[in-house]
């Protein structure tokens, strides 16, 4: 006891902060090992168990595909003949017992009173009542078979002896009902090697599963020299200094993005690529039209034409979407205005716009992004609300800027709509970026969204009261 207290007092400064570094690491990565063991065991289960039915499945497919061979075969003689007919019946399991495939692949016939009637592989056995035959695991072989030709047919797992080594393996039959006859026609392949193959994945998981502990373990060994030889370098200056390297990089993405917008709006001229085709098929008919004489070369020529102008057109609207020149040119209002003006033209929502002089009054990163999130609203509007107005406002007050976007459609919630969307989360990110607020509210009666910036995006001289275009 006393020994323990003076190795608990004569720690260092940098010896307890490696046990306080160290100790919840070990515990951490022990607590990892556990729920990565227990996940991959799991899933390991889940495959197995996929792949196992996957492969029956595949034999079960190989079976139908057999039979259909054997059914195809003596329809010509079962069609036309009587219930008694003798003649065909014989016809029938001659063309049967002849049909053998592989080492181990044959057909075989049951009557309903489970007499075998073929059964090329093993010879024995034709003419024998065999209604009550189990196999090794007492498991009913026969009867089994009659019942599933009866309702029209069907699958039986059960044990059999190989033709080829006459050793007893697990076999999957199908078979299938001559009604008139009162025949019970099947075929069966042997699933050993799916066992097998399911026996080999087991024991590679197991194996993984062993490897998984060792580079854990190896892993910890690692962190926990790399702690001891660190001795807690970082400190929380250095953490500051990282959260302002993020904030720097974060900050550089958002402007790299809209760089990257601009850049492709300008390339995306030469990715109409449909249309174009359409053109030149249209142009190409047009000149072999002028090689033979043709009359209707004007009708032949307008097509390609209207594709001109469809092209032009798209492109120029991608362009307005990636980047709008009028944000730029003109300021937030004349591009809001721009962009509302487009959703109603498309949607046919009305949509008002009530705004305030707002070109030199935000800084660039403001007014792109409120555009941003108009645009993606309106997108969301357009494509779930159901509404049939729309009314978009922006307001510069001495606290920053507002934007709020009300619908009078259906609303919705997270049950409905799957929770929170890649576009709202988008849009938030965006204010939060600039250090402003974003909400939701959505009801039946509509939604309403709200996107405010701090006054640091309000650039001097701005105006601070809501003065708002004719």
């Amino acid at each position: 006891m006393i020994d323990r207290q003076r190795f608990q007092l004569n720690l260092t400064y940098g010896q307890k902060i490696f046990f306080l570094a160290t100790v919840p690491l070990v515990l951490a990565m022990g607590s990892i090992a556990g729920l990565v063991a227990y996940q991959a065991r799991q899933l390991a289960e889940d495959e197995i168990a996929f792949l196992e039915e996957t492969l029956l499945e595949a034999k079960q497919g190989e079976l139908r595909n057999y039979m259909a061979l054997a059914r195809n075969a003596i329809y010509h003689i079962y069609g036309p003949a009587g219930p008694d007919d003798q003649e065909a019946k014989n016809r029938a399991t001659q063309i049967l017992a002849a049909m053998t495939y592989g080492k181990d692949g044959f057909f075989f016939v049951y009557d309903y009173d489970g007499v075998n009637l073929v059964s090329p592989k093993q010879t024995d056995l034709i003419g024998r009542n065999l209604i009550d035959l189990t196999d090794g695991s007492g498991t009913p072989v026969v009867e089994p078979l009659i019942a599933l030709a009866r309702n029209g047919g069907g699958y039986h797992e059960y044990v059999w002896p190989k033709p080829s080594s006459a050793e007893e393996s697990p076999i999957v039959s199908y078979v299938i009902g001559l009604q008139d006859w009162q025949w019970a026609i099947g075929t069966g392949i042997f699933i050993d090697d799916v066992r097998a193959h399911v026996a080999v994945k087991r024991a590679e998981m197991e194996a993984r599963i062993k490897d998984t502990f060792v580079w854990i373990a190896a892993i910890t060994l690692i962190f926990l020299i790399g702690v001891f030889a660190s001795g807690m370098l970082i400190n929380l200056r250095e953490r500051r200094l990282a959260d302002s390297k993020l904030a720097v990089l974060t900050q550089r993405i958002v402007h790299t993005q809209e760089e990257e917008r601009a850049r492709v709006a300008r390339e995306l001229h030469d990715s109409i690529s449909q249309i174009l085709v359409s053109i030149r098929y249209g142009l190409e008919l047009a000149k072999r039209k002028i090689k033979t004489g043709a009359d209707d070369l004007e009708a032949t020529l307008q097509k390609p034409s209207e594709g001109l102008t469809l092209a032009i057109k798209e492109v120029r609207r991608i362009s307005r979407d990636l980047r709008p020149g009028a944000l730029d040119d003109l300021g937030l209002s004349p591009a809001l205005k721009s962009l509302a003006e487009e959703f109603q033209e498309r949607s046919g929502i009305v949509t008002r716009v009530d705004t305030v002089a707002v070109r030199n009054s935000l800084s660039v990163d403001g007014k792109t992004a409120l555009f941003r999130v108009a645009q993606e609203a309106l997108t969301n509007v357009e494509r779930h609300s159901a509404a049939t107005e729309v009314v978009l406002r922006v307001i510069l007050h001495r606290s920053g800027a507002s934007m709020t976007i009300t619908d009078n459609g259906c609303g919705f919630t997270p049950s409905r709509r799957g929770g929170t969307g890649i576009g709202q989360r988008n849009m938030a990110e965006r204010m939060e970026h600039l250090g402003g607020t974003f909400r939701i509210s959505s009801s039946t009666r509509g939604t309403r969204i709200e996107a405010s910036l701090p006054a640091c995006h309000l650039m001097s001289g701005a105006p601070t009261e809501q003065r708002k275009f004719a």
